[in-house]
């Protein structure tokens, strides 16, 4: 039995008060929150950067004495220092949900979190459906990616792939069902320098994939945040008013509205449904911003 402490980490796995703290290699060591954290109404995150004390260094037991200052914090999915977010939809089988991917921007827009768009199964289109993806969320200020976990295309090694937009970040990844998501990452792990299979053993009693976001160390400094699939997304706590600012593409033409605080809906002059009709605009992003500003609109106010 061992006390130290000094020793620091980040936090890859929570779960039921439990927190599994990667310190570099493949040592992680399953450690407890001490409960000045519930004096300070606060607690850890997966993400955390954190201090430990050792309190068995056999077992790699320890407890989690301070968090270190927090670059971010998102609220949903519930993590710290997370540098962009990464969102998988599938080209095909099934045809992506322009909605929901919308809706996922929209909260990441409201959460400064830059965001990767990845179209996974690209080899089951055709090269003008890829065309008129791209169009689609070309101005959207997101980077896009076409890729094939089947055909590992677009993944590593190659110019524009993935892998070159993760490298020295931290990335939260999310995508319904059926987008492949679990495939992409499995990719992404190929070789990685953290001995995922020493780690899976010591964490099997937490391998909850569905329900638990997991930090998975890729290269050194490059982390991705597995988190749980999605089917829907809740709009966050926003007034309708704020939509337009989480559709960049409506920035060039908002000064050609009439009126000021133009929704874009039903004024006679407006700039952004010019820029639609001349297709400067994807329509259908456009209507999706239409659907979800009638839902804001229509929300009860409790």
């Amino acid at each position: 039995m061992t006390m130290e402490s000094g020793l620091r980490g980040k936090i890859i796995k929570g779960i039921a008060g439990q927190y599994y703290v990667h310190t570099g290699g493949a040592e992680i060591y399953e450690c407890k929150a001490k409960g000045i954290f519930r004096k300070d109404n606060t607690r850890p995150l997966v993400g955390d950067n954190v201090e430990l004390e050792i309190l068995d260094e056999d077992k790699k037991v320890g407890s989690i004495s301070s968090i270190m200052p927090r670059k971010s914090a998102l609220i949903r999915p519930a993590v710290a220092n997370v540098d962009q977010a990464l969102v998988i939809f599938a080209a095909a089988r099934p045809a992506p949900v322009f909605q929901l991917l919308d809706r996922f921007l929209v909260m990441m827009r409201r959460q400064n979190l830059p965001c990767i768009i990845c179209f996974n199964k690209s080899d089951l289109v055709s090269g003008e459906e890829i065309r008129r993806l791209k169009e689609i969320y070309i101005d959207c200020g997101c980077r896009i990616v076409f890729a094939s976990a089947q055909e590992n295309t677009g993944i590593k090694g190659e110019p524009g792939a993935l892998m070159e937009l993760l490298r020295g970040k931290t990335t939260t990844v999310a995508g319904p069902s059926g987008a492949g998501k679990s495939s992409i990452v499995n990719r992404l792990q190929d070789e990685v320098c953290m001995e995922t299979g020493e780690i899976s053993r010591k964490i099997e009693r937490g391998r909850h994939t569905t329900r638990h976001s997991q930090l998975i160390a890729l290269e050194d400094e490059t982390y991705i945040m597995d988190t749980p699939g999605f089917s829907s997304l809740m709009l966050p706590d926003m007034e309708k008013e704020e939509l337009s600012a989480c559709y960049p593409e409506f920035d060039a033409y908002e000064a050609e509205c009439r009126f000021g605080g133009c929704a874009h809906i039903g004024e006679p002059v407006c700039g952004i449904k010019d820029a639609v009709a001349a297709g400067k605009i994807s329509r259908m992003r456009y209507e999706n911003y239409a659907l979800l500003y009638e839902e804001l609109k229509n929300r009860k106010k409790y």
